[in-house]
């Protein structure tokens, strides 16, 4: 009996076709499955990665607030018209620290994930506040009320607390001053010790970003936010890492 003839057998008996289905599924399923039960960790670690700052959080969540992961995703895929046109592909452990993450499963505007420091602060401003006139063809809405609004710093330790909750390593240091780096963030001159900030938020960005240093907007935030995404990490030097240790494991 030949393999076509094998296989017409099993397409025309649907009690084996419903076994041999079921048994290539159970195989599939533990093959993916069982690793997890022995693996500490599905996520390798990498050097630089940190977690958000207050005022960084604070952009996320107005990021997240105007629907902007509708239009941009944040992973780059590592073919090569991707890597070509965004940046070299995302890691697993950059979203580590994500609650929610932004993966996105549409483009209707660019990947970000390799944002950060592409653009000048001003230029963000300006694309924020009118895209057509940064970019003629973009159908992104205005965001020009960011600008007007001051942000509204509510409790950034609770927040610091619920995210410690659920993994992402904040200190009870970087919790217990967590408003007061949010401020120091935005405004170098504000009360708080910078060095201090600085190590615990190592290649964290201190500056006005709106252009407005009399007060800290949604503006700055979500421009802080937008400026150090993809900045934290030298994938480079990480990829290579990767590759080593899963050589090693081989």
């Amino acid at each position: 009996m030949t393999m076509t003839e094998r296989h017409k057998k099993l397409e025309r008996n649907i009690t084996l076709l419903a076994v041999c289905t079921l048994i290539t599924v159970a195989i599939g399923g533990l093959v993916q499955i069982t690793p997890l039960f022995y693996l500490d960790n599905t996520i390798e670690k990498v050097d630089g990665m940190r977690p958000y700052t207050p005022l960084e959080q604070a952009g996320r969540d107005i990021y997240i607030r105007e629907g902007c992961y509708v239009c941009h995703s944040q992973m780059i895929r590592p073919f090569r018209d991707e890597v070509e046109r965004y940046g070299a592909y995302s890691l697993a452990a950059e979203s580590m620290y994500d609650h929610p993450f932004q993966w996105g499963s549409k483009r209707t505007g660019p990947d970000l994930a390799r944002v950060g420091g592409r653009y000048s602060d001003e230029w963000h401003v300006q694309h924020l506040i009118n895209p057509q006139a940064v970019v003629p063809e973009s159908v992104m809405p205005q965001y020009g009320f960011l600008a007007g609004t001051e942000l509204a710093v509510g409790d950034p330790s609770a927040t610091l607390t619920a995210l410690s909750r659920v993994g992402v390593p904040y200190s009870q240091e970087d919790i217990d001053n967590a408003l007061m780096d949010l401020f120091l963030q935005a405004d170098p001159d504000a009360e708080g010790d910078l060095e201090d900030f600085q190590r615990r938020y190592p290649k964290a960005q201190v500056r006005d970003y709106d252009g407005d240093p009399s007060r800290i907007t949604e503006m700055d935030a979500l421009v802080a936010y937008l400026q150090m995404l993809g900045t934290l990490v030298d994938v480079d030097s990480a990829a290579a890492q990767q590759e080593l240790a899963q050589e090693k494991g081989r």
